[in-house]
């Protein structure tokens, strides 16, 4: 960890594992699809849509590696139960499109758009979390493409399913709609401390 890396405050709890969860050293592979390839001179993100946004924003490869960075140290829970502590994340802060859009109050949420059509949905106050990151590196090297090179979402307080990878564009959005996992069973939010790894009804029983 570095002095000037954002702490993740479930780093500092007494407990640091949620509830069923087990500890691993490894980091498990975990995606939908298979891993896509990389080309720096196609590869561009979007954040849409107006009038949530006050303009249909762009960023090229070269100018979103560009941007500020931030560090933080963070744990990474799976919805699969297993958690892996004592992460060191590289990458920008979501909160740095604050400085190239304005967002509109009336934008209570977002949908994250990735590689393949996968989506996720988030509350924006989680999007914007000062622990929410782009992740571009991880414990000193480059994020591993099966991992989500070059840009992986980093939302260390809700399930590692929410930290999609393969990013490619943010919607906000006035109301919450369901993502690729959570048009199933998973939960809408997936707080790993309230343990919310499905919808109402949807808990299939047994393990993962």
């Amino acid at each position: 960890m570095t002095d000037d890396a954002i702490i993740s405050p479930d780093t500092r709890r007494e407990n640091r594992l949620p509830p069923r969860q087990a500890l691993t050293r490894k980091w498990p592979v975990l995606h939908e699809g298979p891993v896509p390839p990389f080309d720096p001179a196609a590869w561009d993100l979007t954040v849409f849509p107006i009038p949530f946004v006050d303009q249909v924003k762009r960023f090229t490869w070269a100018e979103f590696a560009a941007l500020p960075r931030a560090r933080v140290f963070a744990d990474m829970h799976c919805v699969t139960r297993w958690s892996k502590l004592d992460n060191l994340w590289e990458g920008v802060a979501t909160r740095e499109l604050l400085n190239h859009v304005a967002v509109a109050p009336a934008a209570k949420f977002v949908m994250v758009h990735c590689e393949y059509g996968y989506t996720t949905n988030l509350p924006v106050e989680d999007f914007f979390a000062e622990d929410a990151l782009f992740a571009l590196r991880h414990d000193g090297a480059d994020l591993p493409p099966d991992h989500g090179f070059p840009v992986r979402l980093v939302v260390p307080r809700l399930y590692a399913w929410k930290s999609a990878k393969w990013v490619r564009g943010i919607e906000f959005m006035e109301s919450d709609r369901p993502g690729y996992w959570e048009s199933g069973i998973y939960h809408m939010r997936g707080d790993p401390w309230a343990e919310e790894r499905f919808r109402p009804g949807g808990d299939p029983g047994g393990d993962l």
